[in-house]
């Protein structure tokens, strides 16, 4: 059973374009993650999917990831959105130096006890969280229901900081 999930997720990733980044919000996440189709994604799913993002941007295989090999994996999915964008040149080279500045914060924020390391626990840490976020009813699957109820969550808690 979880040689074919991870067989499936194998499969799932292959299809997903590389403009699709690694979401952790509503439909974009089902879409991302959900490797059997059937519009939902079961904490397995996720876990799988994860497993194997960590390994293919590890590029070296010492099972931690650097920044540069955090920078290089989102560096190539930035640039397929870019390239599928009609944003002038001008406007996708403000937002590649926006973007690549930021994926500099988000490892420092992984790399939870600042080794330079990115180890396989912090990530997976990082994942449980966005999982959890993203799992309104707390039963392991995120479903349409979940995420409508994480995005009117977050509509609320957005207003009252307003």
């Amino acid at each position: 059973m979880k040689f074919r999930l991870i067989a499936a997720a194998s499969c799932a990733l292959l299809a997903i374009p590389a403009a699709i980044a690694a979401p952790h919000e509503g439909n974009a996440f089902i879409h991302d993650y959900d490797t059997n189709g059937d519009g939902q994604v079961t904490r397995a799913e996720f876990d799988a999917v994860r497993a194997i993002r960590f390994k293919a941007t590890d590029a070296n295989q010492d099972g931690w990831v650097s920044d540069s090999e955090y920078l290089s994996e989102y560096q190539a999915r930035l640039e397929g959105q870019l390239a599928a964008s009609d944003s002038s040149a001008e406007v996708q080279a403000e937002e590649r130096v926006r973007q690549i500045r930021q994926t500099h914060v988000r490892f420092g924020v992984l790399d939870t006890n600042k080794d330079g390391k990115m180890q396989q626990a912090e990530y997976d840490a990082s994942g449980a969280r966005a999982f959890t976020q993203q799992d309104a009813d707390k039963n392991t699957i995120v479903t349409a229901a979940d995420v409508a109820a994480t995005k009117a969550r977050r509509a609320e808690m957005a207003a009252k900081t307003d």
